[in-house]
């Protein structure tokens, strides 16, 4: 049994190798209960700088407002965005505690 849906979709800033985009983003996270840790990811929608930046490598900082993570660009979509995906507290708000671990 899961808990309600995390989520966060809107505006978002991308730094990558010292270069910053505005973009949006579709983001979610949830507990994994193997690991003990809460993982997130989602979609940066289209831009036309994107490539630029995953030709870039390495990590990505990503920026919503209030909150901050580190994560992996990767995977480019037929539609001309890009995956991104991190561990730990995720570039949004999340509502309580994540679910207990189990044994």
């Amino acid at each position: 049994m899961s808990g309600p849906e995390e989520g966060y979709r809107g505006p978002a800033t991308l730094v990558v190798g010292g270069r910053t985009l505005d973009v949006e983003v579709l983001l979610d996270s949830r507990h994994e209960p193997f690991d003990g840790r809460l993982h997130w990811s989602g979609r940066v929608l289209a831009h036309p700088a994107l490539g630029e930046l995953l030709d870039a490598g390495g990590g990505a900082e990503i920026r919503t407002p209030g909150h901050t993570a580190v994560g992996t660009l990767s995977d480019p979509d037929p539609w001309g965005g890009l995956r991104i995906a991190g561990t730990g507290h995720p570039p949004f708000p999340v509502d309580g505690p994540p679910p207990p671990e189990s044994d």
